[in-house]
């Protein structure tokens, strides 16, 4: 998750997958520098640091003791010169030994520029096709299929589609490719790069494209139609994909028209958000919550004991008058689901029966208040914890389902044949599903393994 003024980030080689629960305020960057290292003030008053490696390490010593979630467990490694900026960041963070928290896997770093960029702009750099890589890990006996294509990417634009089976990517087999665990070939890293895929189509026959890699912009809520039950009953579907600020509108929309249907059960599927910003899940959950949550706590965020008085910080759920207000919500979920898509399950359950269906989510009840260090790179360290309004928080193994259903890629989302959509539609006639999956995090981010371009959770182990 991640605070309205900021967003999470991504680093190492390859950069770490984007960590989000939100937390705070405007879509203005907040700057945190630390004290010395190098630092002076401007004409304004506000902090600026020298951007030498030195200066750098000294001013992220200072922000990890004064405002890291873990300030009083994490190592406090000497800022000499033994470390790159890269490795001393590691090195500050939290490696466990707590009955409480695990191991810090979620904080991590990406240039300014990627930041404001998804979370300012709504737009992402690359080629916008996702697989189902965390499905096949250390499996290259199976295949490897696409699970989502970005509506507005070149993927899109050379007619790659949901449930298309890659053969190869830039001439290595997929076989090759899963038993590497390596699929860094679908993440750019600049525009104008190319990504060769051999396909074989769901429909059948094959082909080859080649995508040149663009900024495009997201479509944060991709799908929204009324469905109905096997029973007769009137289903709204909505996917949100990205938890940013240009989501709000058409979900607005989309829960306006599904009142004017006369819906009386609502499926919102999250499957595949990996998080962003609380201000945005809050207004997502209170669509869903209307005049039953109006007004009670949808989140607090919680800091370390040295920025509590001054940031622990409430978001109260709205009452917009799109809102359906229904006693319960299905959401589509899996590892994929995280931060502060999560954090919309949790903060309803006190006010609405939340039915999550597919598999358990990544795991991550922290977040972040992203620090730029106006040397170009954007911090995105754990800062708070985020409770519901029972103080229910701490999920670190997942929230798990009640219905465990497995997907199916070659089926295309919002179709009443997709098992996670059907199984929901029958669980909304009064059938009864299966008991709650095992959880299945996978810990990553320790790695820096990435799966595929596009993720914007905040830890792998989500994946």
């Amino acid at each position: 998750m991640q605070g309205d003024g900021a967003a999470p980030l991504a680093h190492r080689a390859v950069p770490r997958a984007r960590r989000w629960v939100g937390t705070a305020a405007a879509l203005a960057l907040l700057w945190f520098s630390g004290c010395g290292g190098g630092l002076e003030r401007d004409d304004d008053g506000n902090r600026v640091q020298n951007c030498d490696p030195a200066s750098r390490k000294a001013a992220l010593a200072d922000y990890f003791s004064d405002w890291y979630f873990w300030n009083t467990l994490s190592p406090k490694p000497s800022a000499d010169g033994s470390h790159t900026v890269a490795a001393y960041f590691d090195a500050l963070l939290y490696t466990g030994g707590s009955a409480s928290f695990p191991a810090d896997r979620w904080s991590y770093f990406e240039s300014t520029e990627s930041f404001n960029r998804f979370f300012g702009d709504g737009r992402a750099l690359g080629y916008g096709v996702l697989v189902a890589g965390l499905e096949v890990e250390g499996r290259p006996d199976l295949p490897l299929y696409v699970r989502y294509v970005e509506p507005r990417s070149p993927a899109a634009a050379a007619g790659v589609a949901r449930g298309d089976r890659i053969l190869s990517i830039n001439g290595r087999p997929v076989a090759e490719l899963i038993a590497a665990g390596d699929f860094s070939a679908l993440t750019a890293s600049a525009a104008g790069q190319t990504l060769r895929l051999e396909l074989a189509a769901a429909g059948g026959g094959g082909r080859t494209v080649s995508l040149q890699s663009s900024t495009y912009d997201l479509v944060p809520v991709p799908a929204q139609q009324v469905v109905t039950s096997p029973s007769g009953r009137r289903v709204g579907y909505l996917m949100v994909k990205d938890m940013v600020s240009q989501a709000v509108s058409p979900a607005t929309e989309a829960f306006a028209g599904f009142r004017s249907a006369g819906v009386t059960e609502l499926v919102l599927d999250l499957r595949y958000n990996g998080g962003g910003l609380v201000s945005v899940a809050r207004d997502l959950a209170s669509l869903v919550g209307g005049p039953r949550s109006a007004g009670r706590t949808y989140t607090s965020l919680l800091y370390n004991a040295r920025r509590a008085a001054a940031n622990n910080t409430s978001y109260q759920f709205n009452d917009p008058q799109q809102a359906l207000g229904l006693q319960r919500v299905y959401i589509l979920a899996g590892e994929r689901t995280c931060s502060a898509s999560e954090q919309l399950a949790n903060g309803l359950r006190p006010f609405v029966d939340v039915v999550l269906v597919g598999d358990t989510t990544c795991g991550k009840p922290v977040g972040f208040l992203p620090h730029d260090d106006r040397c170009g790179t954007t911090y995105s360290v754990v800062n708070f914890e985020s409770v519901n309004a029972n103080n229910e928080g701490r999920y670190f193994d997942g929230l798990r389902p009640a219905c465990a259903v497995a997907e199916d890629w070659t089926k295309p989302l919002g179709s009443t044949g997709e098992p996670m959509l059907a199984t929901a539609l029958r669980h909304a006639d009064g059938i009864a599903c299966t008991a709650p999956a095992a959880a299945r995090q996978r810990a990553l981010a320790a790695t820096g393994t990435r799966i595929d371009e596009g993720e914007r959770r905040s830890m792998v182990a989500d994946r």
